[in-house]
């Protein structure tokens, strides 16, 4: 720290005459303090001459602040890793950080950032108390923080999620309106994806929000490593159990960066093999024999021969794998006639990693996994359709569950709203699709789309 800026510091506007003999004082007894046994000739340790200034020369856990934010910044092996040394890093906190010096403008600065990362702390001891399954005595906790910083998503994303797995679904909903209404009151905004995504996953009870089992009070045994969560994802696309065959995905894009970047993605996910990479469609379509993945990422548009024209000479082909459809822009004017084609799902190239995951886990489950800005321009094309007209040969009875498949329902909702079992619901979903002579969900919503049974304005389609 130059002498320059510490006497601007602290005589801001018309420092005294005196002002450097004054400092070079204060830096003598400051010496004194941090290391009493020094010599009085000894040269410092700690708080050192450093020209044009001084420099404190102490080790990352004598400075608290210092300590604090290396905890919190640290990269750390598990859950029950993370939960200790979030505690330590909170239990340096002992109140308002640097608050002596609030008069002055680089504490306000220091300590705003400070208290940020103090936030980020409280979330991710929170996030790591759920990962290990103890959930009860967060609850109070993180309502006060919710309600503290209503717009932090984070924290209305963990105290739903606690709610939840406390048997308490409505509050879980409840703490998400609230959040909604915070969003919208402070900002204008709906809740973002994340969010949104929880809700639906509480309303349609997904798996994969249970709490694990919980861990040990004090850590994990040395060299174990244990799962990260689950992250929010729609229902139906949890990883596959220990000892399942991994999932086999083939990657066609034409840019080497995106592809690169999916193979990141996928190498990082436990039960996917990437099997191959394609940078044109004709590539993609020999890769696909040779390979015989489960799974294919197809860019929508590509040289030599575009995804949409190698996805239906894939789909043709006898025991064809899932096509998954990769857009920028999520209005290609290709969209419809792929989902006619039999692709199982659209993402965006810019959509989270937990994103695509989940729309590979989706297509080979039997599902549809749109994202959300494919889905509204979809619908979009069809804003104009009128005259209901129901296939030939299908009942009443067919006509309500194509109605409600459209509409976005899964099977456990179908099964609630209809009052069966679920898997009479899978079984009349899959006789209908034969019956049809479709492939999946996706073609089947095109068909409602199609022929008017649904329309845009239908409430939850």
């Amino acid at each position: 720290m130059p002498v320059s800026a510490l006497i601007d510091e602290l005589w801001p506007g018309e420092p005294p005459a005196q002002a450097l003999s004054t400092i070079q004082g204060y830096v003598s007894r400051l010496r004194r303090a941090l290391e009493p046994g020094r010599a009085p000739r000894e040269e410092a340790g700690i708080l050192v001459s450093a020209p044009p200034g001084y420099a404190l020369r102490a080790g990352v856990e004598d400075v608290d602040s210092w300590h604090f934010e290396h905890l919190v910044k640290s990269d750390h092996d598990g859950p029950a890793a993370t939960l200790e040394r979030m505690e330590t890093a909170l239990g340096l906190w002992r109140g308002p950080a640097l608050a002596g010096f609030q008069e002055l403008m680089w504490a306000q600065a220091e300590a705003m950032r400070l208290d940020e990362l103090r936030l980020l702390a409280v979330e991710r001891r929170a996030d790591a108390a759920l990962r290990l399954g103890r959930t009860g005595a967060l609850i109070p906790d993180l309502e006060a923080h919710a309600s503290a910083h209503p717009l932090r998503e984070e924290a209305w994303r963990l105290l739903a999620l606690a709610l939840y797995r406390a048997g308490r679904q409505g509050d879980a909903l409840g703490a998400l309106r609230r959040a909604r209404e915070a969003l919208r009151d402070e900002l204008g905004l709906d809740l973002g994806p994340t969010l949104q995504r929880l809700e639906q996953d509480i309303l349609a009870q997904a798996g994969h929000l249970d709490a694990p089992e919980a861990g040990p009070a004090s850590g994990v045994s040395p060299g174990a490593r244990v799962a990260p969560a689950l992250p929010d994802t729609p229902r139906g696309t949890e990883p596959a159990r220990a000892g399942a065959r991994a999932l086999r995905v083939l990657i066609a894009d034409d840019q080497a960066l995106v592809r690169t970047g999916l193979k990141v993605i996928l190498d990082s996910e436990p039960g996917l093999d990437l099997v191959g990479e394609a940078e044109n469609g004709e590539q993609a379509i020999a890769l696909v024999r040779d390979t015989r993945p489960d799974v294919v990422l197809m860019d929508i548009q590509m040289p030599r021969l575009d995804g949409l024209a190698a996805a239906r000479r894939i789909l043709a082909a006898e025991a064809p794998p899932k096509v998954i459809m990769m857009t920028t822009f999520g209005t290609d004017e290709n969209l419809y006639a792929a989902l006619r084609a039999g692709v199982s799902g659209f993402v965006l190239k810019t959509s989270a990693p937990e994103q695509l995951i989940a729309a590979v886990r989706a297509a080979v489950a039997g599902d549809a996994l749109l994202d959300p800005a494919v889905t509204t321009h979809l619908i979009s094309a069809f804003a104009g359709r009128r005259d209901p007209s129901a296939p030939e040969g299908l009942s009443d009875a067919d006509v309500d569950l194509i109605k409600l498949v459209a509409r976005g329902f899964t099977n456990r909702q179908i099964a609630m709203t209809l009052d069966v079992p679920e898997g009479e619901v899978a079984g009349d979903v899959t006789a209908l699709l034969r019956a049809l002579g479709l492939v999946d969900r996706a073609q089947l919503v095109v068909l409602a789309y199609e022929r008017g049974l649904v329309s845009p304005g239908t409430p939850g389609a």
